[in-house]
């Protein structure tokens, strides 16, 4: 038990708070991750990698020791270690589980822990994640042989979350530190941060305060006793700071001290994950990440559809009744707004995906005089955007519809068999939409394809299987990408030949052009029925209704952009590559897309250094990483990888046809049959890649830098 000066037992430290309004599709309702080192932080990662593991004067004679590249996390089920785990799991990183409420669980010894292996000594583990630094009791046995292990092999200990006190090289909290709620406080990374495993953030990071009605985070801040080295501070009473993250080192060990709760959705443990990663495998690892932004726009030179605020639904949609939405009042950019979304590309340094539909804009051009100022100005600009094929009039591209029921049902045959949309006109609908674009010189890649509506792909209740046809097209045309909806099928997954790009739905609608229409619907389904809601934010547990109905004047603005930025965000620092999707709307009017999208980046900006940089991926480049991490995670599942360094040689064996992600210091180098190479790309102050082996090599061999 813990105790404080006077010798009574201290509090436990408290657990990280929920997070406010759950909203629809997902992420807003949670709490908030990111990452890396810089240059200064690698060679000292690089050099202590060496102290930990070069023989001692007095047993030169004794070989290196291997040290596989697997992490030991020990688990209390708190959300702390949790989130530890989910950084590990979601960037690649090999580790092992042991559960201390499993009273089968293994008993850590040394054996447990080490062992020989061809006549060198093998440490099992790379670093060791506790709960906090007595998980198994101060004077256990297990306590005494972990400590042990760690100071044999040079291998550090992360404790994911305890208290200041002098047990951990802090001093009390009541010795001129703090303790309490961090919400809104904004942290400092000291410059031994920065130098260290967190320099690939800018300086600061403010903690989440989603609710103020709801506590989100508590800590601990103390000052440094000797031998530890804060990363991460916050000031105290009398002009001082104390420290939240810092390094103690003591007794040959080296400890990541951690005393602030936390979960793996908080934007504060994002952006420090990486570091912690860093730190505990000492920036020699399986696994890389990266903090990934695209946004898909859907739609563009068709119209859209405008919501109804009167009848609370959209003209066009089968439970509206009468009018045609996109004739009646219909939304679609004017030449201007083009205009305006090449600007701000060039403004920003960020780089739009335009998903197209060519022949509704030709449609469109035959039913307005055979002018359409909007396509000349895109096509002018054809170069500054990516582009992806939409197919050429966005049908249906699933069963056929029987639309006579609300909702639409799938319309079959006499036989009751579901009749579905043929193979030849999917691969119309894909091919018209490719030609039109090679006939006017736009850039797209025919491996790349988003159906309207995602069409094709199983869409439930009504179609619970793809469309038996669907593969076929996709081969057809050469399509190996095609994009789904993230909030019905997070997975990707194969389609024959191809394979699915799970795409995140942004609460920007694609039936709204001003914030008075955006708001309105909002509330519409955010509202309980008593406040004039639809109620459906009450049917739906995954979901929670507005307090109160929004100001359709100022909603948008003051509660849609933050809440939908602040998602976004997530996803980005998240190391989650799928790409984001809005529609061609939501650069028309009022451009409801730019706030959401300049506050995601200027937030980014503010957090993280030059070094680290957002990276804009094509579709193609989406699909590739998610197919490439399902593969590996498959060969670490089924143990099929082996990984370890001696000294300054990192050796990784893997399944043939298996790419591997390394993260490694600034300076590492691959061995090629003949000489080496420089390895991997930089992010972040590390380098890191997925690779494999040469020609005429079975593993994968890398020499780090001895400084």
């Amino acid at each position: 038990m813990h105790t404080n000066r006077s010798g009574m037992p201290a509090a436990a430290p408290k657990k990280a708070g929920k997070q406010g309004t759950a909203e629809k599709r997902g992420a807003a309702g949670r709490r908030a991750t990111p990452r890396r080192a810089g240059r200064t932080a690698a060679a000292l990662a690089a050099a202590a990698l060496l102290a930990g593991v070069l023989p001692s004067a007095q047993a030169a004679a004794a070989p290196a020791p291997r040290i596989d590249l697997t992490v030991l996390v020990v688990d209390d089920g708190g959300s702390a270690v949790e989130a530890i785990t989910a950084e590990l799991k979601g960037s690649g990183v090999p580790y092992r589980v042991v559960d201390l409420d499993d009273p089968n669980r293994p008993v850590l010894d040394a054996a447990f822990l080490s062992d020989t292996v061809d006549g060198r000594p093998r440490a099992k583990y790379q670093g060791v994640v506790l709960p906090h630094e007595t998980a198994f009791g101060p004077d256990s046995a297990e306590h005494t042989a972990l400590q042990a292990y760690e100071r044999t092999f040079g291998v550090p200990q992360v404790d994911a979350y305890t208290w200041s006190h002098p047990g951990v090289g802090l001093d009390y909290t009541t010795d001129g530190g703090w303790s309490g709620v961090l919400d809104g406080t904004t942290a400092g990374v000291t410059a031994a941060g920065r130098a260290g495993p967190f320099g690939y953030l800018a300086g600061s990071l403010t903690f989440e305060d989603n609710d103020p009605a709801i506590s989100e985070s508590y800590g601990y801040a103390g000052r440094p006793r000797a031998g530890f080295t804060s990363y991460v501070d916050v000031p105290v009473g009398g002009g001082g700071r104390a420290s939240l993250v810092g390094e103690y080192t003591a007794d040959g060990r080296r400890e990541l001290v951690v005393t602030f709760a936390y979960n793996q959705y908080q934007r504060q443990f994002r952006a420090l994950a990486r570091g912690i990663v860093e730190w505990l495998t000492q920036g020699v690892h399986l696994g890389r990440s990266r903090n990934y932004l695209s946004v898909h726009v859907d739609d563009v030179f068709a119209p859209d559809a405008r919501w109804d605020a009167v009848r609370n639904c959209t003209p066009g949609d089968l439970d509206c009744a009468g009018g045609d939405g996109e004739a009646e009042n219909p939304i679609r950019m004017t030449a201007a707004d083009a205009t305006y979304a090449a600007a701000w590309q060039k403004a920003s340094g960020f780089t739009l995906d335009m998903v197209y539909n060519g022949g509704q804009g030709e449609q469109w051009k035959t039913e307005h005089g055979g002018a359409d100022p909007l396509t000349d100005r895109l096509l002018a600009d054809r170069a500054q955007y990516r582009w992806i094929n939409h197919t050429y009039t966005h049908p249906f591209l699933g069963c056929v519809q029987d639309n006579t029921t609300v909702p639409w049902r799938c319309a079959t045959d006499a036989s009751g068999a579901t009749l579905w949309v043929s193979r030849s006109e999917l691969s119309a609908q894909i091919r018209d939409n490719l030609d039109w674009a090679f006939r006017k010189g736009l850039s797209v890649d025919r491996s790349e394809l988003v159906t309207g509506e995602h069409s094709g792909l199983k869409t439930l209740p009504q179609q619970p299987a793809d469309n038996p046809n669907l593969a076929g097209a996709l081969a057809d045309n050469g399509v190996k990408w095609t994009g789904s909806d993230n909030s019905r099928e997070p997975l990707q997954r194969a389609v024959g030949a191809a394979r699915t790009v799970p795409r995140h739905p942004m609460n920007v609608y694609y039936n709204v052009g001003t914030a008075a229409e955006m708001a309105d619907e909002y509330n519409w389904i955010y509202t309980s029925r008593a406040d004039g809601g639809s109620g459906a934010c009450e049917d739906n547990p995954a979901s929670t209704c507005l307090p109160a109905p929004l100001d359709t004047t100022t909603g948008y603005a003051t509660h849609i952009v933050p809440q939908e930025a602040r998602t976004a965000l997530g996803h980005v620092i998240a190391n989650d590559p799928r790409p984001h999707y809005v529609h061609q709307s939501n650069l028309a009017e009022e451009r409801l897309l730019y706030p959401v999208l300049d506050k995601v980046l200027a937030d980014y900006r503010t957090l993280f250094a030059a070094n680290t940089p957002i990276v804009n991926p094509s579709q193609k480049d989406v699909g590739t990483e998610l197919a490439r991490r399902e593969a590996w995670d498959a060969a670490l599942a089924a143990g099929k990888v082996t990984a370890y360094r001696i000294g300054t040689a990192v050796t990784v064996k893997a399944p043939s046809g298996v790419q591997v992600p390394v993260t490694a210091p600034e300076g590492t180098r691959k061995q090629l049959l003949l000489g080496t190479t420089a390895f991997g790309t930089p992010y972040a102050g590390a380098r890191s890649a997925w690779t494999a082996p040469e020609l005429l090599q079975t593993s994968v061999t890398l020499q780090l830098p001895t400084a």
